[in-house]
């Protein structure tokens, strides 16, 4: 096995590979519940792209067929009811790790220096996987998913100057039709998996060229022994590996538990309406989209003028980019922050929490108003940011990372 080892990294480096980026690669070994939500974001991510593999094996991208054929894949085609099932569960599974992933981002400061491009790596993937969920969303061509296109689609004619071209170079005609089914799968299928893919790998590398974050928020690069191995660090590979199997255990039993007994969740992950086929002539009660679009749905919905509406969901999103210098705060963990970092971050995941409730519900004058009230606590999270971080009084830091919780 070794002279075939040694034949292998003549050739391509593999031991080099999982020595630099498992077995010596050095992570804060205080590392908590957290931790776990990256290394499942990856699994989930494969998980799509294997079930997404079988599913277009029997899927037709046609305004005609596409509903009949998924119909087809759930009762015909052996086990595509759960592949179906294992990949529209996997999708709201996907964003409620990506969000716990996002929010642990916020809780110890890892968007701040030097991790600012790991964070835009990973806002760009976010941005990127709602526009992947999007574009799947349509493809059932069941009647919610024709509808919640329509709308959405036609916020972008909002636009000035170019607004109806973009709305109609993203249809390829006046109406969601079989061109706006092909463009959406080709866009699903192939051009967003593979600029997921660089972007994932690309998070990955500046991950471990500035090394991870801890709940400390302490660098344990600065504390070294004589060998260069950071004291307050412990190999990835086995301690870490050990301890993302674990997670992803107890991830499976929650995933495949609602897989099975719970697949729509009671119409939050596969609403009612989807399993009738679209009628362009006849228009649901409620159009609202998926729960995980719901917040940002929700700040739309709060402006009254369309573009203003607009405008202010793309806000909503692009002020997250901004973050590690809106921040000016060089203490990174919310346990040695201010008690006004802590109010003002609870404010936020309340408001964001919230208008993901008001998303998910049809439009009423009390809820409008108080997805206002949540869309100015959004906002207002990042403008007193900019100006409590800058002379935040904080705790002082410990020498080395600490290991209670």
């Amino acid at each position: 096995m070794s002279k075939f080892m040694a034949w292998i990294d003549q050739r391509l480096p593999v031991s080099n590979f999982v020595k630099n980026h498992l077995s010596q690669y050095y992570a804060p070994k205080n590392f908590n519940f957290f931790y776990f939500f990256g290394a499942l974001a990856i699994f989930i991510f494969i998980l799509q792209i294997v079930t997404g593999i079988f599913l277009t094996i029997n899927y037709k991208p046609d305004a005609d067929q596409a509903f009949a054929s998924v119909e087809y894949i759930m009762r015909d085609v052996e086990w595509g009811w759960l592949i179906r099932y294992m990949h529209s569960t996997g999708a709201s599974f996907f964003f409620i790790v990506i969000y716990l992933h996002m929010f642990r981002a916020m809780l110890y400061g890892s968007y701040k220096n030097p991790r600012e491009l790991l964070w835009i790596f990973g806002m760009l993937i976010f941005v990127l996987l709602m526009a992947e969920a999007f574009m799947g969303y349509l493809l059932p061509w069941g009647q919610m998913s024709y509808w919640g296109a329509q709308v959405i689609i036609s916020l972008f004619g909002a636009i000035p100057f170019f607004g109806e071209s973009l709305a109609l170079w993203i249809r390829g005609d006046y109406v969601i039709s079989d061109a706006t089914l092909n463009r959406f799968f080709a866009f699903h299928v192939i051009a967003l998996p593979l600029l997921l893919f660089a972007l994932i790998y690309l998070h990955l590398a500046a991950l471990h060229t500035t090394g991870s974050n801890n709940p400390d928020g302490i660098e344990i690069k600065q504390t070294k022994d004589t060998n260069g191995v950071p004291l307050d660090g412990i190999p990835f590979h086995p301690y870490y590996t050990v301890k993302d199997i674990f997670g992803l255990s107890v991830f499976l039993v929650i995933f495949t538990f609602v897989v099975f007994f719970l697949p729509e969740f009671g119409g939050y992950f596969l609403e009612k309406d989807n399993f009738v086929p679209a009628d362009p002539l006849k228009t649901p009660e409620h159009i609202v989209p998926v729960w995980y679009f719901t917040p940002f749905y929700a700040i739309l919905r709060a402006i009254p003028d369309k573009f203003g509406g607009v405008l202010t969901m793309g806000l909503a999103i692009f002020v997250l980019f901004l973050l590690p210098w809106i921040d000016r705060c060089k203490t990174k963990s919310i346990r040695y922050r201010s008690k006004e970092y802590k109010i003002i971050l609870s404010l936020f995941a309340v408001s964001f929490v919230g208008l993901g409730f008001i998303g998910m519900n049809p439009a009423t004058p009390v809820l409008t108003w108080i997805g206002r009230i949540f869309t100015l606590i959004y906002f207002g999270f990042f403008i007193a940011l900019y100006f409590i971080s800058k002379n935040e009084k904080t705790k002082p830091l410990p020498d080395r990372v600490t290991l209670h919780e």
